[in-house]
């Protein structure tokens, strides 16, 4: 069930709140043009959303305990304990997370681009059609 499985409902909570942020940093991005603003918010979400295994000791000699984390905290932590393979293994997942958004926000772009139009051919403008095209026409309403 799961209200009864804290980790489930930590992960839950968290792509919940993930996703605020994500549509905040999509409006915060407003005065971008649309690709840069795209690739910034998916790579932004790819970090987020990016998981990393991770182990860590515990008390007894020789026992360990071991789950999924986002990338970004394993590598933190990592950072903090200095150790070099946790750091390595978040990083890459991190790295990994950040280019996958980025391609998916280049993605979206592509996919909701304006269809480019050939431009209109010129028509000159017959004379008979305008008998006095020097004068000037009041606007009408209605």
């Amino acid at each position: 069930m799961l209200l009864v499985n804290s980790m489930s409902l930590l992960w839950l909570s968290y792509y919940g709140i993930s996703l605020l942020v994500l549509v905040a940093v999509y409006f915060a991005l407003a005065f971008l043009p649309r690709l840069p603003r795209l690739v910034i918010t998916w790579g932004v979400g790819g970090a987020m959303w990016a998981p990393a295994f991770f182990r860590l000791p515990l008390i007894e000699e020789g026992e360990f305990y071991t789950g999924w984390a986002p990338a970004a905290m394993v590598a933190a932590v990592g950072f903090l304990e200095h150790n070099a393979s946790a750091i390595t293994g978040g990083l890459l997942c991190l790295i990994a997370g950040v280019a996958i958004g980025a391609v998916i926000g280049i993605a979206l772009w592509w996919w909701r681009r304006p269809a480019s139009t050939p431009p209109a051919k010129r028509v000159k403008p017959d004379v008979e059609d305008d008998p006095q095209p020097t004068r000037r026409r009041e606007p009408v309403i209605g």
